[in-house]
């Protein structure tokens, strides 16, 4: 397999995407290796507590991560919390508003289908084993949230949130899934002094890439295997986005190539398919 050029590896890393108040646009395919994804955040504080935009020929997934927001799509609304998802369909007028703050990730794609609008309340799907779990051993456990994954109707889009242990490493084993998806990881809930190592790679001797990722940086998958790790006695959590090459054919989680080296175990995601 062709290793990384250093052109691409320009186009993969995205640092500080949640700092500015409003909603801003920092990943596209215009400006990055992404062929579909393209990710913003919509952040409610200050004198900006509101924010529209239209999701023209893109399906859109918007993802509290603090605060609490209304969300109105064609002027359904509806009441987010922490961890709370929902799905819009391309050809929706969107309106969020927060009270006091709200932090919202956006990830979008293109898709030829209309698909349904669809609020996801974490208080529900975290009760769902196949949504929620803990993946791996000691040394590499985590626990996985699926937002938008086989509990939604969808064209490419596929989306959620991983926090490990402390000092653990996590998409581990080794794994990668480049035929079918598209991958990026935006790194959340991680206040100084924590950071953690992400890699990306092909070439499983030398690593491409290899980069320190703190809180609110992007890391772009368009090939390879991609675990990472956090430092001792800190955790690292980050949201994962995916988008199918094929609408609809190609969005699966879970079916993924291990790294030939660490295959004996499952990929540690099984829990996903059942």
């Amino acid at each position: 397999m062709a290793t990384l050029a250093q052109t691409q590896l320009e186009k993969m890393i995205f640092r500080k995407t949640n700092v500015r108040a409003g909603r801003h646009i920092s990943v596209t395919p215009a400006n990055s290796t992404n062929r579909h994804l393209s990710y913003g955040r919509i952040i409610l504080r200050g004198e900006t507590k509101s924010a529209t935009f239209e999701t023209g020929s893109q399906e859109t997934g918007l993802i509290a991560l603090s605060g609490a927001a209304t969300v109105s799509v064609d002027g359904e609304d509806f009441a987010l919390s922490q961890w709370d998802s929902i799905y819009v369909p391309r050809g929706s007028k969107v309106r969020a508003d927060a009270g006091e703050s709200a932090d919202i990730a956006e990830f979008s794609a293109p898709v030829e289908g209309q698909y349904t609008l669809q609020a996801i309340h974490y208080a529900e799907s975290s009760r769902n084993p196949a949504l929620t779990f803990i993946a791996g051993v000691p040394g590499q456990q985590r626990q996985v949230n699926i937002a938008v994954g086989k509990n939604v109707e969808a064209g490419r889009l596929v989306l959620g949130f991983t926090f490990s242990e402390p000092g653990n490493w996590t998409s581990w084993p080794p794994h990668e899934h480049t035929a079918m998806l598209e991958e990026m990881y935006v790194y959340i809930n991680m206040p100084e002094p924590a950071f953690g190592i992400q890699l990306v790679y092909n070439d499983t001797e030398y690593p491409e890439l290899v980069t320190v990722v703190r809180d609110g940086d992007a890391v772009l998958m368009p090939a390879g295997y991609h675990p990472n790790v956090a430092i001792p006695g800190y955790r690292i959590g980050f949201l994962w986005a995916m988008a199918a090459h094929r609408e609809k054919e190609d969005r699966q989680f879970g079916v993924v190539n291990v790294q030939p080296s660490f295959s004996g175990k499952g990929s540690g995601l099984e829990a996903s398919r059942k």
